[in-house]
């Protein structure tokens, strides 16, 4: 699915975009946090009601992204795993996983 990233850009099914991503049910969304580096819950609202099994979550080329513990509390209550790994990484285990998954994409830091 996806098919490249680097630093501010990624390609998935042949389209290449440069915003932040939520990758859900196989749609891609431009993504948008409420707080810059933050992954809050809020942020996650299109999984809430029908949670993939796993979310992975790109924190950036320099990892900068902070995921705090009230976003992973947020996750367990719906029995959703974390993953969270610099993005580049993050794309190759997203693409290796079984549906159903999730991904949020930060592109950039």
């Amino acid at each position: 699915m996806i098919e490249t990233y680097s630093f501010g850009t990624i390609t998935i099914r042949g389209k290449e975009y440069t915003d932040d991503v939520l990758i859900f049910r196989e749609t891609v969304f431009s993504w948008w946090r409420t707080q810059g580096h933050v992954l809050n819950p809020e942020d996650l609202s299109k999984i809430k009601d029908d949670p993939p099994k796993t979310l992975v979550v790109g924190t950036g080329v320099y990892g900068r992204l902070k995921i705090p513990e009230k976003t992973k509390t947020f996750l367990q209550e719906r029995n959703i795993s974390l993953i969270a790994e610099k993005t580049e990484k993050a794309c190759t285990i997203f693409n290796e996983l079984p549906r159903p998954r999730a991904a949020a994409l930060h592109l950039t830091c």
